[in-house]
């Protein structure tokens, strides 16, 4: 579909290295980690070949142009922190047009569908208080447990079927399952929050998150719908297996997700080293699917980014972002995370799109139109990614990262989002991981 787009490997920045220095290298995954890797690469003169198993490039960044005046993105949507942030530099490089959603401009909804009172808002940022505080309180001690058993103490003091216990469920579900991705029985206590943050607004693209990976493919040479069965890495040349061909490289670059590394679709002859399969092991691939509605006119109110609804069943469209005020666009988009994201992956769309109106019809009423159209994303079960982004579970620790990403010998270098230690989870994190990969190539005397 695209292939001929990327195929043409430029003569020009290749005049500048000697031949003796230039490496064959193979990069598996054309996401942002992978692109940005053979980018590099191919600026420092090597023979780099992109090997992606989709029909298209950009991995867990993809941009649907169903809807030609609105652009919608099924995987990273935001740059999470503008100041500083290396695709906010990219993003200007290109002259992208953003948008910036913001926090500030929120509103909650009780679970009749009323908008909180005074005492409900009061309420729920003492709970807010008391979620965190127990968290912090945990972090301190030993041995590690989930974010769900940390506060256990705090949910036994209330019925189930209280409010008091529907705003913790609000606050699990909306500030820690859908950031983090993982269920709260599962997230570490210790580590959830351990990635750092950059400052800034969150900006989206007015294109889609796709303009990124369109131009960090400008020029290099890469395969789609191969997909990756076996790497031979005992001697060189390293031998790429796919499904079609085989690709012979001095070094290959792994991008692939968490979640297909946990399935093991690709094996390693030999086996990767016991502290990577540990490492592979343990961390946790999270899931946050998304459902976006069309409607014919906005019925919402038209100034707010962010709805909260607070449902009495745990994450049940707990979190919607509304396209009216940045892109006067009559669009909502609800979030599903964790256990609950997973879940709604076997509905069919109708049954996902009925679920998410009577969610809408319990705040806005009974009267408001069915959508126009939608659309919507099942990352659990998507062959290439199984999972949306990593996250920190109990039996995980940061450094477990480091060991993702340590290269082996002068063979095999590791990049992706799982892989950053320090920005796992993130757009931003991938194309750092695929920088960092690239650099350890050109480190090889």
């Amino acid at each position: 579909m695209m292939g001929s787009a990327y195929s043409a490997c430029s003569e020009k920045s290749q005049g500048h290295i000697a031949t003796s220095s230039k490496k064959r290298v193979v990069v598996i995954g054309a996401g942002l980690s992978g692109l940005a890797a053979a980018q590099e690469l191919h600026g420092h003169g090597h023979a780099v070949v992109v090997v992606e198993a989709r029909d298209r490039i950009g991995g867990r960044i993809w941009t649907s142009s169903k809807w030609t005046d609105m652009p919608l993105d099924f995987g990273a949507t935001w740059i999470h922190g503008t100041q500083g942030n290396p695709l906010t530099d990219l993003a200007d490089k290109i002259n992208a047009k953003r948008m910036t959603t913001s926090y500030d401009r929120a509103t909650t909804y009780n679970t009749s569908g009323e908008l909180l009172s005074n005492s409900e808002e009061v309420n729920l940022k003492n709970f807010r208080k008391k979620v965190f505080r127990e968290l912090k309180k945990a972090q301190k001690e030993d041995p590690d447990v989930s974010i769900r058993q940390a506060i256990e103490p705090l949910i036994r003091q209330f019925e189930e079927s209280s409010e008091s216990n529907r705003f913790i469920n609000f606050i699990l579900s909306g500030e820690i399952e859908q950031e983090y991705a993982g269920s709260t029985e599962r997230i570490s206590t210790h580590f959830y929050d351990s990635a750092q943050k950059f400052d800034g607004n969150d900006d989206l693209f007015v294109q889609g998150f796709g303009v990124i990976p369109e131009f960090l493919a400008q020029g290099l040479r890469i395969e789609l719908g191969q997909v990756v069965k076996e790497i031979q890495w005992h001697q060189p040349p390293i031998r790429v297996i796919t499904q079609k061909t085989e690709f012979l490289a001095d070094h290959v670059i792994v991008t692939l997700p968490l979640g297909v590394l946990q399935a093991g679709k690709v094996r390693f002859i030999p086996e990767l080293p016991q502290s990577k399969q540990t490492a592979i092991a343990n961390l946790g691939m999270g899931v946050l699917n998304k459902c976006y509605l069309r409607f014919s006119d906005t019925f919402w109110s038209a100034d707010v980014d962010w709805l909260g609804y607070i449902s009495a069943s745990h994450g049940e469209w707990t979190e919607w972002v509304s396209f009216n005020r940045v892109a006067n666009k009559p669009i909502l988009l609800g979030f599903n995370a964790a256990e609950r994201g997973r879940t709604i992956e076997s509905w069919s769309d109708r049954q996902i799109v009925a679920s998410a109106m009577q969610t809408l019809r319990k705040i806005y009423g009974d009267s408001i139109p069915e959508p126009i159209d939608y659309q919507m994303t099942r990352w659990a079960t998507d062959p290439y990614s199984l999972g949306s982004y990593s996250y920190n579970p109990v039996g995980a620790v940061p450094k477990m990262r480091q060991e993702l990403a340590a290269p082996i010998r002068e063979a095999l270098f590791f990049a992706g989002e799982a892989s950053n230690e320090d920005y796992f989870g993130t757009a931003h994190g991938a194309y750092l991981s695929g920088l960092r990969a690239a650099n350890e190539i050109q480190n090889i005397s």
